[in-house]
């Protein structure tokens, strides 16, 4: 077993009480006290000597404790006696405690000097992605035209991602080679290829007249190349209103490019087929700032809503009508900020988000 003796201080080991009548015992008491009180040389090692003097076991509580069991004519004696060695004691211990706290405060305020001249250690302030600021400043813009922000699961179901949209049963958007179909098949589960599922819910759990964006992460089993990447982001807009018509779509855009790209911003919509709208459009920019000079750059596509997706989501298609339209984050990031490849947006190099400013 381990000499438990030898891990104590000598000047901090207890003694047999002693006679409290006996003023040499106590004197030694008194000195064995004292010594160690001067020889500690830290606030806790002074703590130590402390509890072993002056605690309820020390040999001067002990002593001090016995004066009641003797004869009344020696109880005044012992008690002055008793009194004034523990008095000298608690003297000691205050000077020494004052004298330890200035030596400690002494020592900390040389360890923690700052010095005020020496060069500041510069640290790089982190910044918030492109993609994630890009994608908020559109959902302001149509925030501040009284639209609302909707969001639904990334992990959708087939019959919101495809059927309600009028996708037909053999379109090719459902093979495997554009979809990541979620097992078991019988689940009927995929990752959404596009925002437009939360427009379906919107249309389920809103009140008309609707009018939201839907911003998000979608999936598709492309490869990544400078222009393609299997996780991407979009916003997509639903308006479904009595009365709206393709002249509130071609507004509702025009004014979107010229609060996205500056007042000489226009747009142009060219015919063309998406199962969901009737009629449908491509959507070109006419992008004043564009590298190498001003130019047309086809930005999304967009529609009125088709007749079966309204009746899909339990609204009569002969009293509200609706459009919608779908543009690429990743693409509007590349041709507003002149950025050649879209590999860049995901590497995670802080150096492609401090280009675009340290917005936070």
């Amino acid at each position: 077993m381990p000499d438990i003796t030898a891990q104590t201080p000598p000047s901090t080991a207890v003694v047999d009480a002693p006679d409290p009548t006996d003023e040499a015992a106590i004197d030694a008491a008194v000195g064995n006290a004292l010594a160690a009180i001067a020889a500690a040389a830290t606030l806790e090692e002074l703590k130590v000597a402390r509890l072993a003097h002056t605690g309820e076991k020390s040999p001067l509580s002990l002593a001090n404790r016995s004066i009641g069991a003797l004869p009344k004519d020696q109880k005044a004696v012992a008690g002055k006696l008793m009194g004034a060695s523990r008095g000298r004691v608690n003297k000691a211990l205050a000077a020494r405690t004052t004298e330890l706290e200035a030596e400690d405060a002494a020592r900390i305020l040389v360890e923690e000097t700052v010095d005020v001249t020496a060069a500041p250690r510069r640290r790089r302030a982190g910044a918030r992605h492109p993609l994630s600021i890009l994608q908020e400043r559109v959902s302001d813009i149509f925030v501040g035209m009284g639209w609302e922000i909707a969001e639904g699961p990334e992990l959708e179901s087939e019959w919101f991602n495809f059927d309600a949209l009028n996708f037909r049963p053999d379109h090719p958007a459902r093979e495997m080679q554009d979809t990541f179909f979620v097992e078991p098949p019988e689940a009927h589960l995929v990752l959404r290829t596009h925002t437009s599922p939360v427009q379906v819910r919107s249309m389920l759990e809103r009140e008309l007249p609707i009018y939201v964006l839907c911003p998000g992460k979608v999936f598709r089993t492309d490869e990544l190349d400078a222009t393609h990447t299997p996780v991407f982001h979009q916003f997509e807009g639903l308006a479904i209103d009595k009365g709206l018509s393709m002249a509130d779509l071609r507004g509702t855009l025009e004014h979107f490019a010229r609060q996205m790209f500056g007042e000489g911003a226009g747009i142009r919509l060219r015919p063309n087929y998406f199962p969901f709208t009737e009629p449908s459009a491509e959507l070109d920019i006419w992008h004043p700032g564009a590298k190498g000079g001003p130019r047309w750059i086809e930005w999304g596509g967009c529609g009125m809503v088709h007749p079966k997706v309204l009746r899909a989501a339990g609204i009569d298609p002969e009293v509200y009508s609706g459009f919608a339209f779908g543009m690429g984050i990743e693409r509007t990031l590349m041709f507003r900020n002149e950025v050649s490849d879209m590999r860049d947006m995901i590497e995670g190099d802080v150096r492609f988000s401090e280009h675009f400013g340290m917005e936070i």
